[in-house]
């Protein structure tokens, strides 16, 4: 069993990534035949999450798209935050218990 630290870093990794792509997409968007870059997650077995890299299929931008991913990925990267400081601060406070 993966550690609930483990399961929420991957979830900030995973938002870095859309963070990272929607950036690129943003900074090429008057780049002649650009195919925007995409994000695809999915869940690991063992808890947390996984992206892979891929290719818009069609030419051109979709600026709304990628502001509207950045804002979800900021989100996303502050929410699994919460979780992994919750995590450590959780252990911290049952070490102080047992000692």
């Amino acid at each position: 069993m993966t550690s609930v630290s483990s399961i929420a870093l991957s979830g900030m990794q995973a938002a870095q990534a859309v963070l990272d792509t929607s950036a690129h997409n943003v900074a090429n968007v008057s780049t002649p035949a650009f195919r925007r870059q995409k994000i695809t997650q999915s869940t690991q077995t063992d808890g947390g999450v996984a992206t892979s890299l891929g290719r818009s299929p069609n030419e051109g931008s979709a600026l709304e798209t990628d502001l509207v991913a950045q804002l979800q990925a900021k989100n996303a990267f502050l929410a699994n935050l919460a979780v992994f400081k919750t995590s450590n601060q959780m252990a911290g406070a049952l070490l102080d218990k047992k000692v």
